[in-house]
């Protein structure tokens, strides 16, 4: 444990400021298009237009994160769910998966925290609530399988892109596509999470408790089952490493053989 901590701690640090950024981005979007006194707000009545203006100001977020210095060397995966796959695939040391999902459960609750700070009431109105994550109408049970499956989605498009030679360097292109896609056409749904210390990081401040179970068992089930897809049909060693993108020259703490293939 001492030795991973002393390696590797600012890999640690820099997936808790990713999905700490991305927490402060979906705070203050949130805010900007869903706050009765926002202008933007008063100006797009559609909730529909709403939403695609989100997906696509979370989908460039996230793109911005995983090609920024720190997710280069990190992985960039600000997911527990998407670390815990990873381990399970062999790629990450079991101190290091540790490590990490602290860090991003950390890392996202500081970002909404960070967030209340900037915006004060602004963020605290039910309207924008925390950018919290809820089941919507159709009720949990819908919420569940459809967090299970865009969280299988994303992993399963991760997989693909990233250990292939044509277009492992446009993985987070594609898992920034799908973010925005999710956000526009699932978050009726589920809230749109596939992250658990995304859920929680808005919980925390928003006394939000009700079905929390849902956002801590499908986004990792779905992801494991892609993983077993995956491997099922390209076969375990086809998963190269455990980063999002690799080709940089930013070190790697995993167990890699992306340069070897």
């Amino acid at each position: 444990m001492i030795k991973a901590l002393r390696a590797h701690w600012p890999e640690y640090l820099m997936e808790a400021a990713g999905l700490g950024a991305f927490m402060l981005s979906a705070c203050a979007f949130s805010a900007i298009l869903e706050h009765p006194g926002s202008p933007v707000r008063q100006a797009i009545a559609d909730p529909v237009l709403r939403r695609v203006l989100m997906g696509m100001a979370m989908g460039l977020t996230a793109i911005s994160i995983v090609y920024s210095p720190w997710g280069k060397r990190s992985g960039a995966h600000l997911n527990p769910s998407m670390t815990l796959t990873f381990f399970r695939l062999g790629k990450v040391e079991p101190w290091d998966a540790a490590f990490y999902v602290i860090a991003q459960f950390l890392g996202g609750l500081t970002g909404v925290l960070v967030a209340a700070i900037i915006l004060g009431q602004i963020v605290a109105h039910p309207s924008v609530n925390y950018a919290a994550t809820l089941p919507g109408v159709e009720g949990p049970a819908v919420a569940f399988v459809a967090e299970l499956l865009i969280s299988f989605g994303l992993m399963f498009v991760v997989l693909l892109t990233s250990n292939s030679r044509r277009l492992s360097s446009a993985t987070g292109l594609f898992a920034g596509a799908l973010v925005a896609m999710y956000i526009t056409l699932e978050a009726p749904l589920s809230g749109m999470s596939m992250n658990p210390a995304r859920t929680l990081g808005s919980a925390v401040p928003a006394h939000v408790w009700n079905a929390l179970w849902i956002y801590f068992t499908a986004p990792p089930l779905g992801m494991v089952l892609a993983a077993e897809v995956y491997v099922r049909t390209r076969g375990a060693r086809a998963v190269l490493c455990a980063k999002l993108h690799h080709r940089n020259s930013a070190r790697c703490i995993f167990r890699c053989g992306f340069h070897q293939a």
